[in-house]
């Protein structure tokens, strides 16, 4: 019998794990993220939280996971006998020998399966009170700044500015340009939402598309957006398609336009109601200001028709004659005044004439000022030849200090 290193000769010789690992890293190398579609089957939910189902067509089969941290985070879960779309990345489970795809995400493939995706979404944002009035934001009053959320070229944004610069002309309205369907839609609308809170200014977010198909729509279903509008701190309004269609972003929003050209009215109510309360205060205050006109014309014609108008130069002349009089009465007793003031002053000035050095020098005394200009009132202040200073009541006279003394002889 040959050996076996006969039968092989050089080849090289794998154990199955060397083998299971080699293609494992081939598949993963290949294969880092793909998309595939197929029909659900075998889905199982472990109480771990993981999930394991088979996707398969008429000639093949592919066992998948999700694990339990991904699924959390899915808002559409699968069930036998739907068409979905699964991303994720290939590889081989080792232990079992067979290759399975680790799912990061999950997409319903038609019309029904998007409708299941649609309420499994609703029942989970309303169980977590997503969808509750009591957490909705109230418009404000005579809104001035609104950012509208939308595709720049699409026919939304020109029946919203249209629509709103009828209502107000004054209202300033930016425009964030996202994609509004397909690849990527959903985290450009969720991403313009935050950057709007981030950035501020705003009074109102218009959230906004036109019509289409409920694929056409479904970057409104997405989780990632209604997460996004619930938490933002301004107001959102959501306009999408038309009135019959109903998004997840209408149920979450704080109010619900059912077309884009319907939400400028519903975001501008107050300049709408405030036209015709201004033109009824016009009116009354019209009204008001002719009667007061009218009233002050009757009492005008009764003034100039009044036995005191008509008399108005009498009473004129009486009063000129009436000041004549008050302006002797007057100038008598300015004149008095004067008179009683001028004894009064001379007899202050005869008070202090009496009371003045003068009047003692007039008497023929004098007064002696030392050298430093302060008046001798002691012999003590002065010593022998002091130079004195003799003022008299006419001139003044140089004098030195022979002796001092309290008495001299």
């Amino acid at each position: 019998m040959e050996s076996i290193e006969g039968a092989v000769g050089e080849a090289k010789i794998y154990t199955v794990s060397e083998l299971t690992m080699l293609l494992r890293n081939l598949i993963e190398g290949e294969f880092p993220s793909l998309w595939v579609t197929g029909e659900v089957s075998n889905f199982n939910r472990h109480s771990s939280g993981h999930i394991y189902f088979t996707l398969k067509d008429e000639k093949a089969q592919l066992k998948c996971l999700i694990f339990s941290g991904t699924a959390r985070l899915q808002s559409f879960l699968p069930k036998d006998g739907l068409r979905i779309l699964a991303q994720g990345r290939l590889t081989v489970y080792e232990r079992a020998g067979q290759y399975e795809l680790i799912v990061n995400s999950l997409l319903p493939s038609g019309r029904g399966e998007l409708y299941i995706a649609f309420n499994q979404l609703k029942e989970k944002l309303a169980k977590e009170g997503l969808f509750n009035r009591e957490r909705k934001k109230p418009l404000p009053a005579f809104p001035r700044r609104i950012a509208v959320i939308t595709s720049p070229t699409g026919a939304a944004i020109r029946d919203v500015i249209r629509v709103a610069t009828s209502i107000h002309s004054g209202i300033t309205m930016v425009v964030v340009p996202v994609k509004v369907q397909g690849e990527g839609a959903k985290e450009e609308i969720a991403e313009a939402l935050d950057y709007i809170n981030e950035i501020g200014g705003f009074d109102v977010v218009l959230l906004t598309r036109g019509g289409g198909s409920i694929e056409d729509l479904w970057a409104f279903n997405e989780e990632i957006v209604a997460r996004a509008i619930s938490r933002s701190r301004i107001p959102v309004v959501s306009a999408v398609g038309h009135e019959i269609d109903y998004t997840i972003a209408d149920l979450v929003a704080d109010a619900r336009a059912p077309t884009p050209s319907a939400a400028p009215p519903l975001i501008l109510a107050d300049y709408i109601d405030a036209k015709p309360r201004l033109a009824l205060l016009i009116q009354r205050a019209t009204r008001a200001i002719i009667n007061r006109v009218v009233s002050y014309e009757s009492t005008l014609n009764a003034i100039k028709g009044s036995y005191g108008l008509k008399r108005m130069k009498d009473r004129v002349l009486d009063s000129m004659q009436h000041v004549d009089e008050v302006i002797l009465r007057a100038h008598r007793a300015i004149a008095g005044m004067i008179e009683s003031s001028n004894a009064s002053l001379e007899a202050l000035l005869a008070r202090a004439n009496a009371l003045s050095p003068l009047a003692t020098l007039e008497r023929g005394y004098s007064i002696c000022f030392r050298q430093d200009g302060k008046v001798v009132r002691s012999y003590l202040e002065i010593a022998p030849g002091d130079r004195l200073r003799i003022r008299f009541a006419e001139g003044q006279a140089l004098s030195r200090v022979e002796k001092s003394g309290k008495e001299l002889a």
